[in-house]
């Protein structure tokens, strides 16, 4: 087991990290307010939407193997049910990094997924932020963390 800490400066020692479920319509959206900050912190973050050509005036992607250049590690923002798709087709390209965010609620923690992950020999975070740990944080988020912890909706260890 490794600690939530360490997992999380390892991904974010990578810097084109894909983001799914960046929606066109912002409001309300975890996955937007990660690809944004990342973007503002000075990470290459890929919005990956099959379902649009544009997100937060960047290009999105229908899928982690159209972004040229490939990624090193994904963000999953969308609704679990997408998780295991976006898992294997992260294992399918060589990227062991995985962070399947969540806040409130469900987020977008499939366990199954991450299991099936961690068994391909992936470093998958179920559950938090990227947003709470190191260059991509702050105050609230580091906040909210500590909080989350408690209730477990944040992992202490990976």
């Amino acid at each position: 087991m490794t600690s939530i800490a360490d997992a999380a400066q390892q991904f974010l020692s990578h810097r084109r990290i894909a983001v799914t479920g960046v929606s066109r319509n912002p409001e309300g959206h975890g996955s937007n307010a990660v690809y944004v900050r990342l973007r503002e912190r000075g990470f290459e973050p890929f919005a990956i939407n099959p379902n649009a050509e544009s997100v937060e005036g960047d290009p999105a992607y229908p899928s982690l193997s159209a972004v040229p250049g490939g990624v090193e590690a994904v963000v999953i923002g969308t609704s679990p049910q997408h998780a295991m798709a976006t898992v294997e087709e992260a294992a399918a390209l060589g990227i062991t990094d995985i962070w399947m965010h969540r806040s409130f609620g469900a987020g977008s923690v499939d366990e199954p997924a991450a299991t099936w992950g961690r068994a391909k020999g992936m470093t998958v975070i179920a559950g938090g932020c990227p947003l709470m740990f190191g260059d991509a944080s702050d105050g609230g988020h580091r906040f909210m963390c500590s909080v989350m912890k408690l209730t477990g909706k944040v992992p202490r260890e990976v």
